[in-house]
């Protein structure tokens, strides 16, 4: 298949990409780094990615900021920061390729497990995880073509504790390798509209 990775350079992203690439031909794209660069929060630079990339059989997108902090701190702009970039920014990638992706073809997003599990500091990625649920939920029945809509959820990743562990007290670490499959299962699997949990 003809996949286009969006974040493949953060820890979810390579364990998505260690995953994927064996079997399929990966175009990677970040911000400011991959085979092409797009901003996933502006629409015009969205449409421009696919209008390179053309016909695709997969969108897999581990990318979108969200931002930390106590609650009692916390301001609307702080908020939106995780609105936009991380819920409509995914949502911004299947919106503009549905025309991109091949009949059957699949997208897969990315949420995370603290609309689950919550952490001190982290009501903007709960609130960004729930909405990107929601939306995979409520899109996939509607979707074109055939095609498909997930959302994995992953809990911290074993790579990613040196950095953010001491931020999930009591959370047991997920292998990079499982993260990697979740992503298998959405792309090569017949599931859609589902949130594939890995904790």
């Amino acid at each position: 298949m003809k996949i286009v990775l969006i974040g493949a350079t953060g820890d979810v992203g390579q364990a998505a990409l260690a995953a994927l690439s064996p079997r399929h031909d990966i175009i990677t794209v970040g911000r400011t780094s991959g085979d092409l660069a797009c901003d996933i929060a502006d629409p015009v630079s969205v449409a421009a990615m696919y209008d390179h990339v053309g016909q695709v059989d997969a969108v897999v997108c581990t990318a979108g900021n969200v931002h930390f902090g106590p609650l009692a701190e916390f301001t609307h702009d702080q908020f939106m920061v995780g609105l936009k970039d991380k819920v409509m920014g995914q949502i911004n990638l299947v919106l503009a390729g549905r025309d991109y992706v091949a009949d059957g073809g699949s997208f897969t997003l990315t949420s995370g497990i603290l609309d689950q599990d919550p952490i001190r500091m982290g009501a903007g990625a709960a609130t960004a995880n729930g909405a990107l649920a929601g939306f995979v939920r409520g899109a996939a029945i509607e979707m074109p073509k055939g095609q498909r809509l997930n959302v994995v959820s992953p809990g911290l990743l074993d790579i990613s504790v040196p950095r953010y562990g001491e931020w999930f007290p009591g959370h047991i670490a997920v292998p990079s390798k499982a993260v990697g499959l979740a992503y298998v299962k959405c792309v090569e699997g017949p599931q859609t509209g589902q949130v594939i949990t890995v904790h």
